[in-house]
């Protein structure tokens, strides 16, 4: 045997038992064909576990899968959007929008991320368990940039976007207008803010921006309604392996403060957001696309209102292979979420999701016959 092929042997050997640990992890999560995220917002853990004005939400807990011990990874919004499908906060720790294109010098804007570089430490008081983070290298990626390597798809789904469809560029709209409209519309305070860049967490990168791969770009951004929107995907039954459903400001517990009085007040907002997870529950599970392969359902906070340390928050898996019923007291986070779902997809793991502290969530997404609680 030549020296070149012994080389590269003893690290295809190497690299084998390093990864003995990863794939045995792996083994415990079935292949996932669709994968079908739903964030919600700013509520802590006790805000909606046992809440009168969440009863779908509560009910679905219960049935389903419910995570008793995860937690966000910091503030604000943006920070733990990012850390779901990146692992990483890339340095970002505000809700700033993008400077699309990296067209306009400013300190308020958040340049499109590229590349490699060092993210930002987690302050123990935000952190998840109250245990710092400390800051370490990152890769540019999300779990959409691992799926299109792959072969997979992906889209986001937003609600409330512009009606032009036209999503380069758009920092906040109220359905029909946008920062991009009339300036005297553009500039209104009575613009409302339903659709919020900052809950779109792949528009802040440069691949995506650029829209070079028509699998991999702003072409992958939707609303929930169109031809090629959230309920059109759901009624053909073509849907992608990984739809990131991110309700308007109303609808997703967050608020605004130009809206109705119903989108300014707490309990009215958790109402709304309950009767919106339902109504997308029920659409998704009405679809051909959940009867067919390996398919899960996650409903989950981004943060809590800031009120309360560490960051609990509601997170559920529903799945319709799987265990049912599960209360898991397991200490999970976002991290631990990108980590299941890559392993699903059959992807390596990305970021801190590959951090050794870092827990998949296979108690949850176990097949039926393997039950077993864990509280």
């Amino acid at each position: 045997m030549n020296t070149l092929k012994k080389i590269t042997l003893a690290a295809s050997l190497s690299a084998a038992f390093l990864a003995g640990p990863a794939f045995a992890e792996r083994d415990a999560i079935p292949h996932l064909d669709h994968v079908f995220l739903i964030m919600l917002e700013n509520h802590g853990y006790s805000q909606i576990m046992g809440n009168n004005d969440a009863p779908f939400i509560n009910q679905l807990a219960h049935s389903a899968n419910l995570a008793t011990n995860y937690f966000a990874v910091g503030h604000p919004s943006l920070t733990n959007y990012l850390e779901v499908v990146g692992g990483s906060n890339f340095g970002i720790e505000n809700d700033n929008y993008p400077n699309w294109h990296n067209a306009t010098p400013s300190a308020s804007l958040n340049n499109p991320i590229a590349g490699s570089g060092m993210d930002a430490t987690t302050p123990a008081s935000i952190a998840p368990f109250n245990v710092e983070i400390p800051a370490a290298p990152y890769l540019a990626e999300t779990i959409a940039d691992q799926l299109v390597s792959a072969g997979q798809s992906w889209k986001s789904y937003q609600e409330s976007l512009p009606a032009s469809g036209v999503v380069d560029g758009v920092n906040l709209s109220d359905g029909i207008y946008s920062n991009l409209s009339d300036a005297s519309i553009a500039k209104s305070p009575s613009l409302q803010k339903l659709y919020a860049v900052k809950h779109n967490p792949f528009v802040y990168f440069a691949n995506v921006q650029e829209n070079k791969d028509p699998k991999n770009g702003l072409n992958n951004v939707v609303d929930f309604t169109g031809i090629n929107g959230l309920y059109a995907d759901l009624r053909v039954g073509k849907v992608p392996n990984f739809s990131f459903i991110a309700p308007n400001q109303c609808h997703d517990m967050h608020g605004i403060g130009n809206g109705s009085p119903l989108c300014n007040n707490d309990a009215t907002l958790i109402q709304m957001g309950d009767a919106s997870v339902k109504q997308l529950v029920s659409a998704i599970k009405a679809s051909k696309s959940w009867k067919e392969g390996k398919n899960a359902i996650i409903v989950m906070w981004d943060e809590n209102d800031f009120s309360a340390s560490p960051n609990q928050v509601v997170t559920i898996v529903d799945t319709n292979y799987g265990v049912k019923g599960v209360s898991s007291n397991q200490p999970y986070s976002h991290f631990s979420l990108l980590k299941t779902l890559d392993a699903g997809f059959g992807l390596p793991c990305l970021n801190h999701a590959c951090d050794s502290n870092v827990n998949s969530m296979s108690d949850m997404f176990k097949a039926a016959n393997n039950h077993r609680d864990n509280d």
